[in-house]
């Protein structure tokens, strides 16, 4: 077996998106050699494509049946287009299973440095202690083994770095954070905001978004242009490939290896330690093997369980660190198929095909089952909002001729709010490997058990009624609300199947992420999370990384790993 022995490594770090960026930053900055193995290619700024018209491309981005051929998974995630579409896993090569009646779409599936930071909707909340310990409040799962003031101090360093965008709100289940100046709403949003408020009493802010408004780190501030998912020229918006990454590789103690497809992570059975990592080199198709005191598996949720179910040994039979049992169970994602839209005053403003565009606009705090307030009968946790404002031509304008052109310069305002909601853990949501499957690596795929239940169909329907509820109250005309089925579309924030927990007996890793049956492995993306409240989860699984790597180089450091 070809082994990579150009260098001695302290730790390997699989993944370079949110958490796999700032474990390599963090522990390289400190001194400690990293290799971080990346499944795709090398990311760079001619690859961005935010100022190219659709013109100037082969198809003019008019041909998604051509995407569709190989990519019919990802294409449905609506920032895979001819612009990006090679950013994103091939889905006939790399394919996973789901039972008939459980369809599931695995989308966002990048093989590009950076992974998901690459197209990232870059919404960044904090959790509180009423998500930390739901369990104690609501008596549904469990509580995480860490408490808000644990983090609070990573959460404000990886803000000042990343730079966010937004406004303080005081609100005790959505904390404030280490702001840049916010986007100003438009007019038409902070009418919803101030009616919404006044007759409802319900939170709307601009939205707490990963784009900068002032420049740091030679970053320059958001200039409107738009497509933030097919890159930043000003590297205006967070993107792990120039920024954690770039910093790690800077020190000179951090190896990118590209093209590394991570298969398993190699034991040292006789001392029950991990090793190092297998992986399949994607251009040769070989076979190479890496070495380090320390593993760190930051490869998305379900990329870094299946790392865990391939890596089964003779005495972890069903998966690597998973003396529990619980290694792929309580997969959780966000339902976001409630809603609505309505009709807004244009107040002045005047529709435009090449005008600035907000990267985002406003979010809708939690406003169900919270502090001092009674428990809502119908349904466990709650939901945020996310939506915006624009102004359109009338597109749909009758007649023709010059009472046709006015007509359509006529300008349509709406605002359209999606609701953002938890799913509660649930062991029968879960991943498996497929017996019958492996992709063109010779990687056995993932088989993935997903459904709605009873709380989030309760859930999904007051998204809807809501979202009406307070159009309504703002005053919007026309006013059109949804409320469907969720599956087989989630929003892309999957966590939970390799869960922490103060007890070894129903989790996989401790506080710190580390798991509890082999000391010198850590899995420090979402995979870890106790339950996935409704706030976007990349804020807090970059937080967690950090404080999880300073944890290990002081476990390092006493010798104790």
């Amino acid at each position: 077996m070809p082994q990579d022995k150009n260098h001695s490594f302290d730790v390997i770090v699989v993944g370079s998106g949110a958490s796999g960026g700032w474990a390599c930053k963090r522990l390289a900055e400190a001194g400690l050699k990293v290799a971080l193995l990346e499944a795709g290619r090398p990311q760079s700024d001619k690859n961005f494509t935010e100022h190219k018209p659709e013109f100037e491309l082969k198809y003019r981005n008019k041909a998604p049946e051509l995407i569709r051929k190989t990519r019919p998974i990802q294409i449905k995630f609506g920032v895979c287009n001819e612009y990006t579409y090679d950013w994103f896993v091939n889905d006939l090569e790399e394919p996973y299973t789901t039972p008939a009646d459980k369809p599931f779409n695995w989308m966002g599936r990048l093989r590009m440095t950076g992974g998901r930071t690459n197209v990232w909707g870059r919404v960044s909340l904090r959790f509180s202690d009423w998500d930390f310990k739901s369990a104690s409040l609501d008596g549904y799962g469990e509580s995480w083994p860490l408490s808000y003031k644990e983090i609070e101090p990573y959460y404000d360093l990886v803000e000042k770095y990343v730079g966010i965008t937004g406004s303080a709100e005081g609100l005790e289940h959505l904390p404030d954070g280490q702001f840049q100046p916010p986007v100003p709403l438009t007019c038409q949003e902070a009418l919803f905001r101030n009616r919404v408020k006044e007759k409802l009493g319900r939170t709307i802010m601009p939205a707490r978004s990963a784009n900068l408004t002032k420049p740091i780190n030679g970053r320059g501030p958001c200039h409107f242009c738009g497509p933030c998912e097919r890159g930043c020229m000003t590297h205006s918006y967070f993107n792990s490939a120039f920024t954690t990454v770039a910093d790690a590789v800077a020190t000179g103690n951090c190896t990118l290896i590209s093209n590394a497809m991570a298969y398993k992570v190699l034991m040292d059975a006789d001392r029950n330690r991990s090793r190092g990592v297998l992986y399949v080199d994607r251009n040769t198709r070989q076979a190479r093997e890496i070495y380090a005191r320390v593993v760190i598996l930051c490869a998305q949720s379900q990329e870094s369980v299946r790392i865990l179910l391939n890596s089964a040994t003779p005495h972890y039979s069903n998966g690597l660190a998973n003396s529990s049992g619980v290694l792929g169970h309580y997969l959780t994602a966000h339902v976001r198929s409630g809603g609505g839209s309505g009709e807004f005053p244009a107040f002045g403003a005047k529709p435009s095909l090449g005008g600035p565009k907000k990267p985002l606009s406003i979010y809708i705090a939690r406003f169900r089952n919270l502090p001092n307030m009674p428990p809502y009968k119908k349904f466990h946790s709650g939901f945020g909002y996310e939506g915006e404002s624009s102004t359109e031509f009338s597109w749909e304008a009758p007649g023709f001729g010059e009472a046709y052109k006015k007509a359509l310069l006529e300008p349509r305002t709406r605002i359209g709010i999606t609701g953002f909601g938890e799913v509660l853990p649930r062991w029968d949501n879960f991943v498996e490997l497929d017996p019958q499957v492996k992709d063109i690596y010779g990687i056995p795929v993932l088989k993935i058990h997903m459904s709605d239940g009873e709380n989030e169909r309760a859930m999904i329907q007051d998204m809807g009624d809501s979202a009406g509820e307070m159009l309504e109250a703002a005053g919007a005309r026309n006013i059109r609300t949804y409320a469907h089925p969720s599956a087989p579309r989630w929003a892309l924030h999957e966590a939970g199947i390799a869960r922490m927990g103060a007890d070894p007996k129903n989790s996989v890793l401790n506080q710190f992420q580390q798991t509890h049956d082999v000391k010198n492995l850590f899995v420090m993306d979402a995979s870890g999370f106790t339950s996935n409240p409704c706030q976007n989860p990349t804020l807090t699984i970059m937080a967690l990384c950090v404080r999880s790597c300073d944890y290990l180089m002081s476990e390092l450091k006493r010798d104790a790993i």
